[in-house]
């Protein structure tokens, strides 16, 4: 797309800052995360929704890309709930006119229940066929967004590392998507050997004990050292993560996580976006030259947008039980994922063209493929 609206939000009754940006309509509907920081911008809302519409075209989904954004670093309680009740009813005709927000960085499915409350916002209404409410739905989808992530290593190892790679993983970010990914690759058979959360990284040169990790791990993301086995290597600089030698870098926390200032102690030689925007592109394109390769995020972190989007588009069969609708959902996103990771490793394969780069060309030839049914945005 050429053009954005973007909407400012601000109650300075009840302290509240907040940016949405619909970047595409596909027949008069949008839909993208909701992320809350103390610094997000506009701009970095913008972008966000722009990679959402890239990743909602690779996934074949017919919707538009978007997303918002709230400023605020309160922790959880009364204020923090009331900044989310005010987001609510000021999105409140957005919601209801066909734009979706769920979930990014620092808002949890119980805040976006929160503020969907606020706007008397129910999904399951335009979904009556439902086995399930939506929350209980997204507590069976919680780890589908990291299931993606697993499917796009496996793949992308088999074509991108060696046969004499042991495909030892550290994972840079322990929140829902980093933990799914721990233990779907340990499940696996990879050695993942760090992991790091807002304390500092823990690392096991012969791979951590991810069931210990995970019983050690609080619902933000937060490992309890303290009930850890002994024997690991704790440490509390905060980027430690780079310095682990490994074959595999997933970057599941905050965009630019890999930037111009820190890629030169990148061991890596694949990188896998679980996040949003988390390896900046001209960190990638330094990665290259270092015959290192970048599973963008559009390919990559699909999983939960592509189940929304799928049950708001009705783009998914009719399920009369949740475990049916949910394995469905789950084997979707695999084949998805597994095949454009194995579509844009292959189209870059003897260029010297990032797999950004490449994902992107693909994703715009889609959405040029959908022309017929998108809508231009007046701005």
């Amino acid at each position: 797309m050429t053009s954005q609206m973007r909407i400012l939000i601000r109650d300075e009754k009840n302290d509240v800052e907040a940016f949405v940006v619909v970047d595409s309509l596909v027949a008069g509907r949008a839909m993208g995360g909701t992320r809350m920081t103390t610094d997000v911008t506009v701009d970095e809302v913008a972008g966000l929704a722009s990679a959402m519409t890239r990743k909602l075209a690779l996934a074949g989904v017919p919707i538009g890309g978007a997303k918002a954004g709230i400023r605020c670093g309160l922790p959880p309680g009364p204020h923090r709930d009331k900044v989310l009740t005010t987001f609510g009813r000021q999105i409140t005709p957005l919601l209801r006119g066909g734009l979706y927000l769920g979930s990014d960085q620092g808002i949890t499915h119980d805040d976006r229940d929160l503020f969907f409350s606020a706007a008397g916002f129910d999904p399951r209404r335009q979904l009556p066929w439902l086995p399930c409410s939506w929350g209980e739905l997204w507590q069976r989808c919680r780890e589908v967004t990291g299931l993606g992530v697993c499917e796009a290593v496996d793949t992308a190892a088999d074509q991108l590392l060696g046969p004499e790679a042991v495909r030892s993983i550290v994972i840079q970010g322990f929140g829902v998507v980093g933990r799914a990914v721990a233990s779907g690759l340990a499940a696996r058979g990879y050695p993942i050997v760090a992991v790091a959360d807002r304390l500092g990284t823990i690392s096991a040169t012969g791979g951590l004990p991810v069931s210990a990790l995970l019983d050690a791990t609080d619902s933000t993301g937060t490992i309890d050292r303290r009930r850890l086995p002994t024997g690991l290597e704790l440490t509390d600089t905060p980027d430690a993560w780079l310095d682990v030698p490994a074959d595999v870098l997933v970057l599941a926390a905050g965009s630019g996580a890999v930037n111009e200032t820190n890629v030169d102690r990148v061991i890596p030689h694949l990188l896998v976006e679980a996040g949003n925007l988390t390896c900046t592109p001209a960190a990638e394109k330094l990665l290259i030259q270092r015959g290192a390769h970048t599973l963008p995020g559009p390919v990559v972190n699909v999983g939960a947008a592509a189940v929304t989007g799928m049950l708001l588009t009705n783009s998914v069969g009719t399920y009369t039980d949740p475990d049916s609708l949910v394995a469905a959902l789950f084997e979707t996103v695999a084949t998805i994922i597994r095949g454009n990771t194995a579509e844009v490793i292959t189209q870059a394969h003897g260029t010297d063209r990032p797999l950004s780069v490449v994902a992107d060309s693909l994703a715009a030839q889609r959405v040029h493929a959908r022309a017929t049914a998108a809508e231009p945005l007046s701005v």
